[in-house]
């Protein structure tokens, strides 16, 4: 009897043990760590599973200046095999050192701090529907990172669909409708000839008598949607021809080869800056033949004479007292490798003084990456077309990201697509 009483209780103890090992072990297990530092072996992937994370509900914390700016959330056994399955690089981690880790980037001497990320953002990519002879980063790293985004254009932005959604895209649009100066060069090539007509064929469809009046339609509902409180980002060629057309607002910039008749011949004068998002004191190209819209973008040749120095540098910024910026900067370098464009940058003097400059080149005194705010909502420039093709051309081949996982200029576009999940009491300016 006393016998197997005694083992009885030693069964019970061995029971009661692997309980407790268990139990131990769940809460060893309670946080996925995804370091962003250059130990992660894919840091476009990781933004896509910070995104998954939040489609399911499941709160993230971005680590401003941690290890690179790194995500945790809760463990779940899903969120792991997602880590996995994408090739992510992570890290199961315990209470004990989840909250190690906040404790240290909350001590005030730390330029560090942890920012809730709560809802995916609903993305929109406003981008002709018509294939052009180029590709666009952003849909390139969307679709790498499996972000989910939608395509709008023209029609969709008249009718009024921006407000459904938390933050836009500019593709390389030429938003004065100068077909992005292409006329001198490819003004005989078939899908320059297909772009016009089907620009002209929505302007007509939608009530207006020239492309450039559509566009600037357009122009005017993306800047109530940000006055509204949206996101918008752009790259190349879309920052300065966005300002110019509306510093244009009712004046012809557009010479006959794009819109049949001649150029105002006071247009210069005419610009009106207070119309702007991000810059001023610019002027326009008035001449058809040459392959740029304004005095906003630096002169790419020096930058072709003098590629192996093209660097730009982010700055930085107060993490607790200045998170939105520090936010867009996050990255595992300071040190961006520059890269050509349409627009490429622009020049500093062109900027306006309330907004942010973000990174610059010091080698070539010029401004690639800039934010600011417009009503309630905020906009991002960015220079340059391809972060990973030096000096893309047309028809030239699309970026394979499998090869760049951990680009630092990819990265940055990245930055900005998660920005809007960010609580809006933690934003400050």
């Amino acid at each position: 009897m006393y016998i197997c009483i005694q083992i009885h209780m030693e069964m019970k103890r061995f029971i009661i043990g692997i309980i407790f090992f268990f139990s131990i072990a769940q809460v060893s297990a309670s946080y996925i760590l995804i370091p962003m530092d250059k130990t992660q072996r894919n840091h476009l992937k990781a933004y896509g599973i910070a995104y998954w994370a939040l489609s399911k509900e499941i709160d993230v914390s971005w680590l401003l200046n941690y290890r690179g700016g790194s995500f945790m959330c809760m463990y779940s056994q899903t969120a792991e095999n997602e880590c996995l399955i994408r090739n992510v690089s992570f890290q199961i981690i315990a209470d004990i050192q989840a909250n190690s880790i906040l404790q240290e980037i909350a001590q005030t001497d730390i330029n560090m701090s942890e920012i809730k990320l709560t809802k995916a953002p609903k993305i929109a990519v406003y981008s002709p529907k018509n294939k052009l002879p180029w590709d666009d980063a952003v849909t390139l790293v969307l679709t790498y990172a499996e972000i989910p985004y939608n395509v709008v254009y023209d029609e969709e932005v008249i009718s009024g669909i921006l407000p459904t959604y938390d933050w836009l895209h500019l593709h390389h649009e030429d938003f004065t409708g100068q077909y992005g100066k292409f006329w001198a060069n490819y003004r005989n090539a078939d899908w320059y000839i297909n772009d016009v007509r089907e620009n002209e064929a929505t302007a007509r469809k939608l009530g207006f008598t020239k492309v450039s009046q559509l566009k600037l339609a357009v122009a005017k509902k993306i800047r109530d949607f940000v006055a509204g409180g949206g996101y918008m980002f752009a790259m190349c060629s879309a920052p300065d021809s966005y300002d110019v057309t509306l510093a244009a607002d009712g004046v012809d910039i557009c010479d006959v080869p794009f819109d049949g008749d001649p150029i105002d011949p006071q247009a210069q004068n005419k610009l009106n800056f207070n119309n702007t998002f991000a810059f001023h004191n610019f002027k326009i190209s008035t001449n058809p033949y040459e392959y740029e819209i304004s005095d906003i973008d630096i002169d790419p040749t020096k930058h072709v004479m003098n590629t192996p120095n093209d660097f730009f540098t982010l700055f930085e910024f107060s993490a607790k007292w200045d998170p939105i910026p520090t936010m867009l900067c996050q990255n595992h370098t300071q040190i961006i490798r520059g890269f050509m464009g349409q627009t490429t940058a622009f020049r500093k003097d062109k900027v306006k003084p309330n907004v942010i400059i973000l990174g610059e080149s010091k080698a070539f005194h010029e401004v690639r990456y800039l934010h600011g705010t417009f009503g309630k909502g905020t906009f991002t420039f960015y220079g340059g077309h391809d972060p990973e093709d030096y000096q893309h051309f047309v028809g030239d081949p699309p970026t394979d990201l499998n090869l760049h996982p951990n680009s630092e200029g990819y990265r940055l576009i990245l930055n900005n697509v998660l920005f809007p999940a960010a609580k809006k009491e933690k934003q400050k300016t």
